[in-house]
């Protein structure tokens, strides 16, 4: 054991974040911190570092032990380049290698006794330096500098030039150099693209030390983490396993809680029912055996519900008007700025239902495309056409479609003003904004809130193609897949850029990536992307095209020779007449598996959408049904006996409708929860 944590309290004046924390980190062991934003993950860290000090509790860290760090506070010398910077982590060996030279030079001038006194240092010292790895530091600041994604004419950038983002890279750079037993960060994904989080990830995975991580990345946290610690309601739960095994685990635990808690509603509900008959009968004998029922019913141990943090937001994308079959053309699209092309004769075709997950490196060109698709930006030279009857809705993640001058309730109502106030409070209610949050100024929002109020908007439209521009940003883990549930149901057609690989996994059907000024499709979700991509990215292309096509299970690119336009293949791929027989049933079977991959999820998430349905109109009725009780109370409502029988009568109903919806609920749980089953 490297590290222990054990029973951390932290308050910050009446709020606790942290109760009773407890957790252990062994040599070599990659853990992750999750949970929802304000859960106290970043103060935890902050904790164990030394930098806040915990009310009660303590953080023991083996003897010995260095920690490193990555603050969002980042301590940089005005004047270095990135590369003297960065190059200062392994000054000690730079001092070595220099004092090496200086031994050289004085052993060219000196003689006898004083040449073997300093021939004998000079061993010492070079094998000190070669046991220091020093032949290879130079390379090997390049190689993390190059993996956080700067370029060598970025090297010579001076430090105090650089952005926020690039400064947060420099000082990743220098941490990773340094090499410490235990390292933390917190969002180290957070100004990386894609290839840079992928090499990351692969030094992280093949890490000597430990690390801890806090990040909202869950594809990352699956390819490196064995252990989460999850922060929730202030206390701290401990998961061995990755990220999905964690969440397959909590959400297994959870419904195994509300099992429990139906079931135990149906039983109480049972016997209410059964000692209000025994009561009706106003016989002596029935009347007691309706009080001993009452007696045990109330010595009942209540199951509590479980609560999940945010469950209450509910997204439901749906499109109240169905396009047509095409739904968009492009054609020979080219952009550029400033001279610089961002991408060059870009052709696809989206269809009615598509999910299509437009990823690439910074700069390439991914917001702009988005941006042109849907008018705001004109195209140096090409086309696009929507189909018949398509509305787009788009998705900003600079939020430029909100008013910052507006409160959240004026921005709803001025975009949809026949809309009455009523269910204007309604929506934002299920964007978990309620009372006097609706009167917050978009200006003073988070970037979550702004995501919320965004994505409440896209609600209201009548739009049938969704184009979003980094949904995920600034939303926590929960938040992201209550989005991620509700675009994987959306029967409409979705177009979005995304950083999240993990969302982009579990929603996308087909992948396009922007990388050297044209468009490579891929007809799966990312996991296909990944495996195909290397074999794509090695095979020869024609030039000028941009219209590789790679689709399930056949390993080449659409697009004829006829027309001159590039047709990728994947080495290996079909070369003689029985190799491309073969080829064709390998592209066969593999586009039935794809196929029937993709029916069972889609089946599997209509039933997890039935399921998530019927629990929010359980807790919509169980509600309806304490603001009856309340009711009951209120003296103008008991002296109405109108009002009284209209509110029995609706209790009642909703009473009936709850038992069917348990019994629903029970079958739904069963159907998800079958091993059996061909949904899992």
């Amino acid at each position: 054991m490297i590290l222990s944590c054990s029973n951390i309290n932290k308050s910050f004046g009446t709020d606790v974040i942290l109760k009773d924390v407890s957790f252990h980190i062994n040599e070599h062991e990659k853990a992750a911190i999750v949970g929802i934003n304000g859960a106290g993950k970043s103060t935890l860290l902050k904790i164990i570092v030394g930098e806040l000090t915990a009310d009660s509790g303590s953080v023991v860290i083996a003897k010995s032990t260095t920690v490193g760090y990555l603050s969002q506070q980042q301590d940089l010398t005005p004047g270095n380049t990135i590369w003297d910077e960065v190059l200062s982590v392994k000054s000690d060996i730079i001092a070595m290698e220099q004092n090496i030279r200086r031994l050289e030079h004085q052993m060219k001038e000196t003689e006898g006794d004083e040449l073997d006194a300093l021939l004998k240092q000079y061993t010492q010292l070079t094998h000190r330096f070669e046991d220091a790895n020093g032949y290879a530091v130079k390379s090997e600041v390049t190689g993390v500098l190059k993996g956080l994604g700067f370029s060598e004419d970025d090297f010579t950038m001076r430090v105090e030039t650089l952005s926020g983002g690039q400064k947060t890279r420099v000082a990743l750079s220098k941490l990773l150099l340094r090499t410490p037993d235990i390292i933390l960060l917190d969002e180290p994904t957070n100004h990386l693209d894609l290839e840079s989080i992928r090499w990351l990830e692969g030094f992280l995975s093949s890490y000597k030390g430990a690390v801890i991580l806090v990040a909202h990345d869950r594809y990352f946290l699956d390819k490196i983490v064995t252990k989460v610690i999850e922060i929730e309601n202030s206390r701290a739960e401990t998961f061995m396993g990755n990220y999905t095994t964690y969440s397959e685990k909590k959400q297994a635990e959870r419904y195994a809680k509300l099992r429990a808690y139906m079931n135990q509603q149906r039983e109480i509900k049972h016997q209410e029912k059964v000692i209000e008959t025994l009561r009706s009968y106003n016989r002596e004998k029935s009347i007691k055996r309706a009080e001993s029922r009452e007696k045990m019913l109330n010595k009942i141990e209540r199951v509590e519900k479980p609560v999940e943090l945010n469950d209450k937001m509910n997204i439901i994308l749906e499109p109240n008007i169905q396009s047509g079959n095409d739904v968009l053309t492009v054609k020979h699209l080219s952009k550029g700025f400033d001279g610089v092309m961002l991408f060059d004769d870009v052709n696809f075709e989206v269809k009615r239902g598509d999910r299509i997950a437009i990823i690439g490196n910074n700069g390439t060109g991914k917001t702009t495309m988005l941006k042109i698709i849907n008018g705001i930006l004109p195209p140096d030279s090409g086309e696009y056409k929507p189909g018949a009857k398509v509305y787009i809705g788009y998705y900003d993640q600079e939020h430029h479609v909100l008013d910052p001058e507006k409160t959240i309730f004026e921005e709803i109502q001025s975009t949809y003003p026949d809309i009455d106030n009523t269910r204007v409070r309604n929506l934002l209610a299920a964007f978990l904004f309620t009372g006097d949050d609706v009167f917050k100024l978009i200006g003073d929002l988070s970037g979550g809130e702004k995501a919320r109020v965004s994505l409440a908007k896209l609600m209201l439209s009548d739009a049938n193609f969704l184009i979003l521009d980094e949904p995920t940003n600034h939303l926590d883990i929960v938040s992201k897949e209550i989005l991620e549930q509700a675009v994987a149901s959306y029967t409409g057609t979705v177009v979005y850029v995304s950083h999240d690989r993990y969302f982009i996994n579990k929603t996308a059907t087909r992948v396009f990536e922007l990388t050297d000024k044209r468009l490579v499709q891929y007809e799966g979700n990312y996991d296909y992307y990944l495996d195909k991509r290397d074999a794509v990215m090695n095979a020869s292309f024609a030039t000028g095209s941009g219209r590789a096509v790679v689709r399930d299970g056949a390993g080449q690119g659409a697009g004829s020779a006829a027309d001159g336009r590039a047709k990728a293949t994947v080495p290996g791929s079909a070369g003689s007449s029985a190799q491309g027989a073969a080829a064709s049933g390998a592209a066969a079977s593999g586009k039935n598996d794809w196929e029937t991959q993709k029916k069972l999820a889609a089946a599997r998430r209509k039933t997890e959408n039935e399921f998530a349905a019927c629990e929010a109109e359980i807790a919509r009725i169980e509600a309806r049904n304490e603001e009856i009780d309340g009711l009951f109370e209120d003296p103008s409502v008991a002296t109405d006996s109108v009002r009284l029988r209209e509110l029995t009568e609706e209790k009642s109903a909703n009473e009936e409708k709850l038992e069917e919806l348990m019994q629903t609920w029970e079958d739904l749980y069963e159907k998800l929860n079958d091993s059996g089953n061909t949904l899992l």
